[in-house]
């Protein structure tokens, strides 16, 4: 069983297709599990991938376009119908507390979940999870909105070879893990820093220092790539990406793999998607289709 991978219930924008559901999408992270953006549909999407809400540890919206949120409402109500045990945390835009309210008690239901508000604001947000930290950093668009990402912190990997130098085997090695050292020997001495993984989640936006920020070495960047660039005037105005824009903040940020999503219905050939991506970026790219699973790539070392 894959242990870190995306899952997609939908990678429209705005307007639903009749091949693509409104946005929504599903980190699992070992037991952190993140969904994303729960568009219009989201619940649907999830039964149809065989996905239960009750592993969801907590909820990211991007901003408050229904096709980024309209399916919050349908989610909680099912955490709470579902009788998940464990408290689920839901992170928002702080401009916008009353879209967040007005979808969080939309209908009469029984309202028996441990749901746990955390809006989202300022120049930086930052908290710790059992994936690693949690950024969010404001985007450029035509409301408050707001990118994600994950770092899992450095660890160590054990190098077989020094422990067995130093003559370290069975029960030692643990207390070697659990205090450091062993005698005289240290922690560092028998093991090599191992990179932490990293996932960037970047919506609704127009080019601006935070998207590579939080872009930059990531493993797997999800962004949206609304547009063409045959209408690249249309996506400055509205505050979108197009294709090779997406694929050249993967370049220069040196991202691993490049998820492309968000796309407009006005091209139904998706293939063009990657065309356009492929001029700028020569590394591993994605064309998000509803209803998949994308892994994280593995780890460099």
């Amino acid at each position: 069983m894959v242990s870190r991978e995306l899952v997609i219930f939908g990678t429209a924008s705005q307007v639903p297709t009749r091949h693509r559901n409104q946005n929504g999408y599903l980190l699992r992270w070992d037991d952190e599990v993140i969904l994303f953006d729960p568009g219009e549909g989201t619940q649907r999407q999830m039964l149809m991938m065989g996905v239960a809400v009750t592993p969801i540890r907590r909820i990211c919206v991007t901003h408050f376009h229904g096709d980024h949120s309209l399916g919050l409402p349908g989610i909680l109500q099912r955490i709470s119908l579902d009788k998940v045990p464990h408290p689920v945390t839901v992170h928002y835009p702080g401009e916008h507390q009353e879209f967040y309210d007005r979808l969080r008690h939309s209908t009469s239901y029984w309202d028996n979940a441990d749901i746990v508000a955390s809006p989202v604001s300022g120049a930086s947000f930052s908290v710790p999870t059992p994936a690693g930290r949690l950024t969010a950093l404001p985007l450029w668009h035509s409301l408050p909105t707001y990118g994600y990402r994950v770092d899992e912190p450095q660890a160590r990997r054990l190098v077989p070879a020094r422990l067995a130098e130093h003559g370290i085997a069975g029960p030692a090695v643990g207390e070697l893990l659990r205090a450091g050292h062993l005698g005289d020997v240290t922690l560092e001495q028998v093991s090599v820093l191992r990179p932490g993984q990293s996932f960037a989640f970047i919506m609704d936006t127009g080019l601006c220092d935070n998207v590579f920020a939080l872009a930059d070495g990531v493993d797997m960047l999800v962004i949206e790539s609304t547009f063409l660039a045959e209408d690249a005037e249309t996506a400055v105005q509205s505050g979108h990406l197009n294709a090779g824009q997406a694929a050249m903040v993967a370049r220069e940020s040196h991202v691993r793999l490049l998820v492309l999503t968000h796309f407009s219905q006005r091209y139904p050939d998706a293939s063009r998607f990657l065309d356009e991506a492929r001029k700028e970026f020569d590394g591993d790219i994605v064309v998000a289709e509803d209803l998949t699973r994308i892994p994280v790539p593995s780890r460099n070392q």
